[in-house]
């Protein structure tokens, strides 16, 4: 199976002015020379990027014999010639997706590279045995470099040393808190994770919300002036700043690393929704090409608008009452155990 991402029309959509100049043409046209990856392709690479990278980590370690070196330094070699191939034959679903925030503040070229960093991003982060496509991955990837860098072009003022730390402090702590409980943690959660109480205290604090006792009103007082200090940390991370401010005593991690596109589905979620579009297309494909279309067409399974009755008559040449009839045809079908079972997994 092919990567489903729209191809670019370099000939039609890409031209005039929206294309800019000869360098964008050269570009799209370089590209689009690149193949597409079967899913096995992708699967391979990934676990060659994996592997790289793994290597990569034995080696800065150190202690390992000359032949370990050699078969180490082939490994991230293998890897970054993986990696590379896996970048190359997405560049085109950077451009599909770059198009969609042309007028934003960014040239076309500008939001290409960004998206470029995302893709880049997106595979040393890709993890074959999830089962996910790297394209629907990736797209999350490519969409939050895009988004971030027009919001850094359009807010960036300078704020305090100390508080970019106590911001980092927050962000870290949320991220940790979250992987931990599985949900979104309360500020107060957050407060007594933050430093901002002795240890004992936090444990007092701790042990009382167990056992749902109150808590002393000492300790509510110093929780509370906390809860305060969490609270105004996480304003004004909120205050428009530059994403590309750098976090850290080494200066190679920027706060927009910590980040989530909220306006994105999350990779895992976005890549559960494309099997289980996969999914509904391989139990499609059991039923008659005219059932399939029927379906499709009722359910805007293509375009996401479903159509009526009357409308899949239109289309077909049949009857309002031929189309109903091939539709309750192909759902009794599709509730045949044999069909059925292979979507269960994706239902609630």
């Amino acid at each position: 199976m092919s990567q489903e991402f729209p191809e670019i029309e370099d000939k039609e959509e890409f031209t005039g002015e929206e294309l800019g100049d000869t360098a964008l043409q050269i570009y799209l046209r370089e590209i689009s020379k690149f193949p597409m990856l079967t899913p096995e392709e992708e699967k391979e690479l990934g676990v060659l990027i994996q592997r790289g990278r793994m290597a990569m980590h034995r080696l800065k370690k150190g202690d390992v014999s000359p032949i370990e070196k050699a078969r180490l330094e082939a490994q991230v070699r293998a890897g970054e010639m993986a990696k590379r191939r896996l970048v190359q034959s997405n560049l085109r679903l950077v451009v599909s997706i770059a198009k969609h925030y042309l007028g934003r503040g960014l040239s076309f070229l500008d939001l290409i590279q960004e998206g470029n960093v995302g893709l880049l991003k997106a595979a040393d982060k890709f993890d074959p045995r999830k089962g996910f496509r790297f394209s629907t991955y990736a797209t999350w990837w490519i969409r939050q470099a895009i988004t971030r860098a027009i919001a850094d072009q359009a807010r960036t003022i300078r704020i305090p040393l100390h508080m970019m730390e106590n911001i980092q402090r927050e962000l870290n702590v949320h991220r940790l808190l979250t992987q931990k409980l599985g949900r979104e943690p309360t500020v107060e959660e957050i407060a007594l994770e933050m430093g901002l109480l002795d240890q004992a205290d936090v444990q007092a604090i701790k042990e009382a919300m167990e056992q749902n006792k109150p808590i002393p009103l000492e300790l509510q007082k110093k929780l509370q002036k906390a809860t305060a200090k969490v609270q105004s940390i996480i304003r004004a991370a909120q205050e428009p700043m530059s994403l590309e401010t750098p976090i850290g005593a080494d200066e190679d991690t920027f706060l927009g690393d910590f980040i989530e596109d909220t306006s994105a589905p999350a990779p895992t979620d976005e890549a559960f929704r494309e099997i289980l579009r996969e999914e509904v297309q391989k139990v499609l494909k059991t039923l008659t090409d005219k059932e399939r279309e029927v379906l499709e067409a009722r359910f805007g399974l293509k375009d996401g608008k479903p159509k009526t009755l009357e409308e899949i008559g239109q289309m077909l040449n049949v009857t309002r009452e031929r189309a109903r009839q091939i539709e309750a045809r192909a759902l009794r079908k599709l509730r045949h155990p044999l069909r059925s079972r292979k979507l269960k997994d994706f239902l609630p």
